[in-house]
């Protein structure tokens, strides 16, 4: 079955350094799914290959039949693909309400901007709460939340996600993971990117292992979630429970 997102013998090179190499990978409408790896395997690269942030030196990247390869950023998320960066990056000294408009800023449409901010706040009715609040004085969860619930103001048909654990308590990562798989459920088709393996195989059906630039390992989630070699490397030696 020819995915969503296509992304076919993709490499990418950081000067003499060959960030990703010869990766090809899929996600189908309204699937999940995520790529996990150690720290510098490549998987920030990754999104920010296809979301035309970074420039690939070889390879092939589509979207709903579009080659998107080396389409600018702004063509792109008008495509349908947003990109939630690692780190957050909000605007600091703008709201929250100014942060999430900012995410609509290539759409014309203002009911459809108004109906996007409500289901916004659904997903996250502290943002509601705090929304005339600078988004600099947030906390790391709510700028999280903040980040996404941008992102999701493009209407995308596939959402990125880099990192969106980084620097969270426990509890707030199950919350935010929580929203995740709902906006999903939802009908929106997820790339996850994430070191916190057990997370990404809890929530996503498929994942692909990338090491060193390569994916090495790729398949079902639950079917990775009991492999040794997977679990002694990712996850600890624990088990995940992939649903």
């Amino acid at each position: 079955m020819i995915g969503m997102l296509e992304v076919q013998h993709l490499d990418v090179f950081y000067g003499a350094v060959h960030a990703v190499r010869d990766v090809s990978l899929t996600v189908r409408e309204g699937e999940f799914v995520a790529v996990i790896g150690a720290n510098g395997a490549g998987k920030t690269t990754l999104l920010r290959t296809i979301s035309g942030l970074k420039r690939p030196a070889g390879g092939l990247i589509q979207f709903e039949g579009v080659a998107v390869t080396n389409l600018s950023p702004d063509r792109i998320v008008r495509l349908g693909i947003a990109h939630c960066p690692e780190g957050r990056r909000v605007w600091p000294f703008l709201t929250v309400r100014e942060n999430l408009l900012l995410g609509a800023f290539c759409r014309k449409d203002a009911r459809g901007i108004r109906e996007d901010l409500e289901r916004v706040w659904n997903y996250f009715p502290r943002l509601r709460e705090r929304q005339r609040q600078l988004a600099g004085t947030l906390s790391g969860g709510e700028q999280q939340m903040l980040a996404i619930g941008r992102a999701l103001m493009a209407r995308p048909r596939l959402l990125m996600l880099d990192e969106p654990s980084l620097g969270l308590a426990p509890v707030v990562v199950q919350g935010v993971a929580e929203i995740i798989k709902r906006i999903n459920e939802d009908g929106t088709a997820v790339l996850l990117v994430e070191q916190n393996a057990n997370m990404a195989l809890r929530l996503a059906s498929r994942t692909y292992v990338l090491e060193i630039g390569k994916v090495v390992r790729e398949g079902p989630s639950a079917d990775l979630a009991q492999d040794e070699s997977i679990k002694a490397a990712y996850l600890g030696g624990g088990v995940a429970r992939a649903g």
